[in-house]
């Protein structure tokens, strides 16, 4: 039976009181927090690995445990009462134990509130097809998703079934009915637990994430046959999402591949993470893409993926819009700076031309450029 030490506890309660992120435990350091995405040091002095491996194995079930002992890694969820809950990534790093805790939600946060355009909102609602939502680690892939599951829960009489490693947000029925399924305690492999989904009458389906070419096959063939698939992967834009999808397959596998995205592929939402001017946390900066006529061409024509961007950039009637108009949006409404903004664009040089068009001027634009990568 798993537990969590006292220490453990304190330092789960400091990242909620902090409003942090993760909490990092490695042997031979003082703990760190996550903290509007910087390492913050706990104060106090440097943990001993025996400390740590004592620490991150009682917080593991028999089974984990076994599986820790095994393999040197392990997935899964724990629950701090009266603190919340956290997904655990436990490793080796040079022969002695470390561990990251991440902080998840008790229950899904709503589109509205994370500030979410109605495009997303839209793609969540869709009857069938897929829906990718992508991002470095740590850009709040999962939280989305949440918030995707949630606006379904809340509007469709339908039953949703999640295949996940592990739960992170826990969702009750409202007018859906939710089947939540964890890898290691609910099913044993992935390969397995999507066999069965569709012998367990889904409508939609939330796949944890696109790592291989079989969950990528399995996802294409719920989404061609009427479901609603969402799934997340490690990727910056649409385009790179396309291109690493494609190349999860042998070649001779590719065409059909590019053929049934650009059938099925509702959308993909892109998501970064910058500081907010007011210094309250950070603000989601994204890139959507929505399928119409022109970006299906695009996914299924290898000759016109590099137009993406561009399809993207002309594609507001439809809901679409990239990082950088994202960006201006947000610098014109005073929520980030021209520092920021410039920083975190896709293409610093065009983003100056927008920003001086949009009335910015050089003198505000310049410096920033000097210093931008």
């Amino acid at each position: 039976m798993s537990s969590l030490s006292p220490e453990l506890v304190d330092l789960l309660a400091a990242v909620h009181r902090l409003d942090g992120s993760d909490l990092h435990l490695r042997s031979e350091a003082v703990p760190k927090i996550r903290v509007t995405g910087e390492l913050r040091p706990v104060p106090g002095e440097a943990w001993s690995s025996e400390r740590v491996s004592r620490t991150v194995r009682g917080t593991m079930s028999t089974a984990v445990l076994a599986e820790f002992e095994e393999t040197w890694e392990a997935d899964f969820a724990l629950t701090a009462v009266g603190i919340g809950r956290f997904r655990v990534n436990a490793f080796r790093s040079r022969g002695q134990d470390g561990a990251v805790f991440r902080r998840v939600g008790d229950g899904a946060v709503p589109l509205a509130e994370l500030g979410m355009p109605d495009a997303v909102r839209w793609l969540s609602l869709r009857p069938r097809g897929l829906v990718l939502v992508t991002g470095p680690t740590g850009s709040g892939k999962s939280t989305t998703l949440a918030a995707m599951v949630d606006a379904v829960n809340a509007e469709r009489a339908v039953h949703i079934l999640t295949l996940e490693d592990p739960i992170e947000v826990v969702h009750r029925d409202r007018v859906a009915t939710v089947t939540q399924r964890e890898l290691g305690s609910d099913t044993r492999d992935w390969p397995a637990a999507l066999r069965a989904a569709m012998r367990q009458d889904p409508d939609v389906i939330l796949i944890g994430e696109l790592r291989d070419a079989d969950t990528v096959r399995a996802a294409l063939s719920a989404a061609e046959t009427g479901h609603a698939v969402f799934s997340s992967m490690h990727t910056t834009d649409a385009r790179e999402t396309i291109h690493r999808l494609i190349d999860f397959f042998p070649a001779h596998e590719q065409g059909r591949v590019r053929a049934a995205l650009g059938a099925s592929l509702e959308g993909v939402v892109c998501q970064r993470l910058v500081p907010r001017l007011d210094g309250r946390g950070r603000v989601c900066v994204l890139e959507v893409a929505v399928r119409d006529a022109r970006f299906s061409e695009a996914v299924s024509d290898p000759g016109k993926t590099h137009l993406i961007p561009e399809v993207i950039a002309s594609g507001a009637y439809s809901g679409m819009q990239t990082f950088d108009q994202h960006l201006l949006r947000l610098l014109t409404e005073g929520t980030i700076d021209v520092e920021t903004a410039t920083r975190a664009a896709s293409n610093p040089h065009d983003f100056s031309v927008a920003l001086r068009r949009s009335g910015w001027g050089r003198d505000a634009a310049a410096p920033v450029l000097e210093s931008a990568p």
